[in-house]
Order: C-alpha cells, then structure tokens, then sequence
C-alpha cells in the first residue's frame, strides 16, 4: 500500500470517527450486538480464512505458541461475540463527568468524558484482538484502524468484512473500522508516522514492534509492553493453594502476555513446594538458581537472561529468595511493570507487596492469568499499557476516551 493510498484510507476513518462520536449509545451497543451475532450465526467465513492462516503458518515454521494466539475455534469465535456483548453491555463511558465544581466568581466548571477519535491499533498474530479492540473503540465512540501481522492477515480480514457489515446495519459508517491490508515494514512504519489522522497508537507485540515503534512513530502511543510476570510464594503461603496459582498462571496458556514467566519462592518453603512442582510442572521446562535447583534436580542453571525473559513458552525461571524484600527487589530489578502475584495468608506481608512493587496489576492470592479485560469486567482490552501516562493495565472503554473541559458561565470575563 502506497502511502497516498493508506493516507487516503486514514482520512476516511477520520472522517468516520467524527459520525460515531456523535452516534448514541444505543446505536453504538447495537452495531456490537450485530456484529456479535453475525459471528454466532455463521462463523464459517471467518473460520475458513482462519484455517488458511494456520496452515500457511504450519508450513513457514511458527511455534506451537503462535500458532495457539493464532488458531481460531467455534469456541473462540463464540467467545469474541460474547466479548462484544459484554461490551456493548457496560456503561457508555462518553460524556461521563468525572468531576465538576463552581468557582468563587459564579463559573461552573466539568471534566467531561469524550472519544479520542481514531485508534490506531497495530498487534501481531491474534485475530480475536481484531473484534475486541474495533468493539471497545466503537463502544467509546472512535473509530478503529486496525492493522494486524501476516500471518493472520486472512482471518483479520474476515473478522473486518463481519464488524463492518454489522456497522452498516445500524446506519454507522463501515470505515469507522478499517484494516489496512498491506503488512510489509513499510506500510507498518507509515502507520505509525500518521499523526494529525490517528489520535492514539496501542501497540500490541513483541520487542521488535516495540522497537519500531520507538524509533519511528510520530502518532502518541500507549505502550503494551512484555509481560515479564511473576508469582512469588510467600513463607507465610497456604502450599496447596501457592501449587494451584503457580501451575495455572504458567500453564493454563503459557503464550500470553500475563502468563507468568518466573516463580520466586522463600526459603523457608522452597524445599515442599519445589517438591511438589517437580511432579505439578513436569511438562515445563525449569530453569533455576543455585538454590532452587537444590530441590529441582535436573533443572539447568537460569542466567540473568532467563530471569528477564518473557518466554512465552512452557518455560519457567525458578528463583529462591530470603525474604519479601528479596522478592520484591528481584521483581524491581527484571519485571516489565505488567503483572506480579504474591501467594501468602500475612496480610501485612500481602500489603507490603501491594504498595511495593511497581506494576500495573499487583494480585494476592490470585493467577497472573486474571489481568485480562473480559475477567475484570471490561468486557474486552485493547491492550495492557505498561507505562504510567493517560492509561496503565488493561484497556477498556474508559481509558479509550479522554477528558474535555467544560466551562459555563453568565457572561464572565476576566479582569
């Protein structure tokens, strides 16, 4: 795609968002509801492209972990539609007053929720990130310019073709979501330089876009970075729940963002849990310190490298530390600010952790697996910012909008 093609497509997005902002909100939530019934009712469209994907994937090599992000099931589509209802089933965040207060001269003043206009979402290999991310910015009144990686590129255009159906059902304008087509670097470099017609970036990849994004975007951008999560089981932990936490945070789906990818446990633990995750974790691949690998024979040695990867794999770092100081400086050292978990019944020792470490979701007693949009109650994510401006942890509709400042007055001027 020539740049004069994909500014075009961006203008009229543009154009679109304009329409959707000024839709209801029942308009909006029924153009979700549609679309989520177009992929209930026949799912077969969007199927078939995935299945082409898929084995074009299998034949160029990709790992059994992108392959899983990347396969879509009766199932999974099914879950999209109900992601969508959820969606269209939250309050409408627009026009929300956060606050609002009159000042000493009779002015009235509001902060008002209103939409960011267009969202650039630029993601890699998920194709369920395609309706829930265009879901979530029509619920907020944006439009969603989406462009997805190569290797779903098929599926993403079906998923695409159903939402845009589904829009000009309810009389909304079909560009208010749109995918541009073409995946090279280029065009993916020239998405990002879209400033002026994309209001918002959310980058959802691995280090490579992330990298790419740093050095070429113009477009203000909310970072979804690594999920470098982490549970730590505490001397105070009930083992029978500390063995359950630990084996669904890294296996439940181990290529995902808040799977965890390192276990710390205290010493004075260490040797029964260990024991126990041998046989619990036995399909994962252990890595592990000079302490922990006492109790996890066996396991290779863990570098400084393993402790700050996200493997995205049945793989797992192992670390033995002294006490919650040592964990939560551990964390503070390798984390990616995403999500990190504490298994313990002290609750001082939980509320140290809590106000401690440095992240955007921080769990007690609880899988990583839970930072999620749909599990705490957003219906859906956009992303998961790991950074600290405008938006951090997972991104609903809320954080899909910003604030306006409205002031009201009789006539004021000032002296």
């Amino acid at each position: 795609m020539g740049g004069t093609e994909l500014e075009g497509l961006a203008r009229r997005v543009r154009a679109a968002s304009r329409e959707v902002a000024r839709a209801s909100s029942s308009v909006r939530d029924d153009a979700l509801r549609a679309a989520a019934d177009l992929l209930v009712n026949d799912p077969s469209g969007v199927l078939e492209a995935n299945r082409a994907d898929v084995a074009r994937a299998e034949r160029e090599g990709l790992g059994s972990a992108a392959l899983d992000r990347l396969g879509l099931t009766g199932e999974r589509v099914t879950q999209m539609a109900e992601g969508l209802r959820a969606v269209a089933a939250l309050p409408d965040p627009v026009g929300e007053v956060v606050d609002g207060w009159v000042r000493p001269n009779g002015l009235r003043v509001e902060r008002v929720r209103v939409p960011l206009g267009v969202v650039g979402v630029i993601y890699e290999n998920r194709p369920n990130v395609t309706s829930d991310a265009a879901g979530l910015c029509v619920k907020a009144g944006n439009a969603a310019f989406l462009r997805g990686s190569s290797s779903a590129r098929t599926s993403n255009m079906a998923v695409v073709a159903v939402l845009r159906r589904a829009l000009a059902k309810v009389g909304l304008p079909e560009d208010a979501i749109a995918l541009v087509e073409d995946t090279s670097h280029e065009t993916a470099v020239a998405f990002m330089r879209l400033r002026g017609l994309v209001d918002c970036l959310v980058p959802r990849g691995g280090k490579a876009l992330i990298a790419s994004l740093l050095e070429h975007a113009t477009v203000p951008y909310v970072l979804d970075g690594d999920g470098n999560c982490h549970v730590y089981v505490d001397a105070a932990a009930d083992l029978d729940m500390a063995e359950s936490i630990v084996v669904n945070a890294k296996t439940q789906r181990p290529g995902v963002c808040n799977a965890a990818e390192t276990l710390l446990v205290h010493a004075d633990v260490a040797p029964g849990l260990l024991a126990r995750l041998r046989t619990s974790l036995s399909e994962v691949e252990l890595v592990a310190d000079e302490r922990a690998r006492v109790h996890l024979p066996g396991a290779a040695a863990a570098t400084e490298q393993d402790f700050a990867t996200e493997f995205l794999a049945m793989k797992l770092a192992v670390g033995v530390v002294d006490d919650l100081g040592g964990a939560i400086d551990h964390i503070a050292r390798f984390g990616s600010g995403h999500s990190e978990a504490i298994v313990t019944r002290d609750l001082v020792a939980a509320d140290r952790f809590v106000r401690e470490v440095d992240a955007a979701a921080v769990l007690v007693n609880a899988s990583t697996r839970f930072v999620d949009g749909g599990e705490l109650g957003l219906g859906a994510e956009v992303g998961i910012s790991t950074q600290k401006l405008h938006a951090r942890g997972p991104m609903g509709p809320r954080e899909l909008t910003c604030m306006k400042w409205v002031v009201r007055g009789e006539g004021h001027v000032r002296r």
